[in-house]
């Protein structure tokens, strides 16, 4: 069950004082590094680094060219391991994906094709309409925030009825995150070095004792690409056997390299 954050009584009469402060001059009042560092590390706690998360999805793809619902099975264990499989209305999966921190494999039965290469964004584009990694997506649909691999600052603010935590890396990308009133993430906006905007994800459906959004929509900059993603059958448990993200090459299929 999720563990609610406690914050220290000095901490509550702060935030009352910044909620004061911020009706009188309509201005985001600065919350302690204490509750930043606290509230990061309650996000990042849905899914730990030694769980595995199973569950069945509905994806429904958006893009200029139309629409594509699809039904999947999701395997995801962070940092950076994620099987995907499509599962067509009627027969077995029609798409495998397959990665970890190292590789990334992708199989298609219809076409006898096998893909092996990095788990980039550049590569994850040749089968997706987005540039992100692959750790970026485990972030995501493990409902936390993606990571910053590289010195950054973090600040907190009290903005209108949400707490807002602010990330700033040195080479100048950076993402806001906002929670709700039970420190649970509402909403992400990615920016990238140049200060535009990359994606944003809202997580919705929380429901009593999962820790974890059963909607997350991501959509992109261009305002006609999104991927919502449902969770059902929902289920987290320890990392046992890592060898479901290590896809194989069947016999007779053509290995295409990715680079």
């Amino acid at each position: 069950m999720r563990k609610r954050l406690i914050v220290p009584r000095a901490s509550i009469i702060f935030i009352l004082i910044a909620v004061f402060v911020q009706g009188c001059f309509r201005q985001a009042a600065v919350l302690p590094d204490s509750f930043t560092a606290k509230t990061l590390q309650t996000l990042g706690s849905a899914v730990g680094d030694s769980d595995v998360l199973y569950t069945d999805a509905q994806l429904d793809l958006t893009t200029s060219a139309g629409a594509y619902p699809a039904r999947a099975v999701l395997i995801i264990k962070k940092p950076a391991y994620l099987r995907l499989e499509l599962l067509p209305p009627i027969g077995p999966p029609d798409f495998f994906l397959a990665a970890t921190p190292e590789k990334m494999n992708v199989l298609i039965p219809a076409k006898g094709e096998f893909y092996r290469g990095e788990p980039s964004g550049n590569i994850l584009s040749r089968f997706f309409p987005w540039h992100f990694s692959i750790k970026e997506m485990v972030a995501i649909f493990a409902g936390t925030y993606p990571p910053v691999n590289e010195p950054a600052t973090y600040r907190s603010y009290v903005d209108e009825n949400t707490v807002r935590l602010e990330i700033k890396a040195r080479s100048g990308s950076s993402q806001n995150m906002w929670l709700d009133s039970n420190n649970r993430l509402i909403k992400l906006v990615r920016f990238d070095e140049s200060g535009n905007e990359s994606y944003t994800v809202r997580f919705e459906d929380y429901r009593e004792g999962m820790p974890l959004a059963r909607k997350i929509t991501i959509t992109m900059t261009d305002g006609a690409t999104s991927l919502t993603v449902r969770y059902s059958d929902l289920k987290i448990e320890k990392a046992t056997d890592l060898s479901i993200f290590d896809l194989k090459a069947p016999e007779g299929f053509q290995t295409i390299l990715l680079d």
